[in-house]
């Protein structure tokens, strides 16, 4: 499994897959770049808001019905791995220590309409391990707060 968070050369900043939305709110996979700041020798991130946060549990075999995240949620695996997949067709695999934010949600359209949502499966024997961090219950909001932070398609 390749890296999914990368951090730049001189440590300045970091990458985040995305699970979001585009123009047409069909679900699809964003980087999100986060400024490091030196702070005596530890590089960090400005303080970023949470709300609460979840332990998660999967059995090796699962996999979910087409749905989006609704609420943005930082996800963090320490067990196992996921794959997710957008109705798109875009897949990205998640293991040990990586992260993402999902934040793929409903505006005006459902689930039945076309490239709407994604779907998530436990790879390999292993049972999935995840930490679900909720960053906001605005997810309109919070797309809006980090659009210039987010690049790719």
């Amino acid at each position: 499994m390749a890296s999914t968070i990368s951090i730049q050369t001189l440590m300045n900043s970091i990458q985040l897959p995305v699970l979001t939305i585009n123009q047409h709110e069909q679900s699809i996979f964003k980087t999100l770049s986060l400024s490091l700041s030196d702070y005596n020798g530890m590089f960090i991130s400005e303080r970023q808001s949470a709300l609460n946060y979840r332990h998660r549990f999967s059995e090796s075999g699962y996999e979910s019905d087409w749905h989006v995240a609704g609420d943005p949620t930082l996800i963090t695996i320490q067990q196992g791995a996921i794959e997710l997949v957008t109705r798109l067709g875009e897949k990205r695999r998640f293991g040990l220590g990586e992260q993402f934010i999902a934040a793929d949600y409903l505006h005006l359209k459902t689930l039945e309409d076309e490239g709407i949502g994604h779907k998530a499966r436990v790879l390999g024997n292993t049972p999935l391990l995840a930490l679900h961090i909720k960053l906001s219950t605005e997810p309109k909001a919070w797309l809006h707060k980090y659009t210039t932070l987010l690049t790719g398609k």
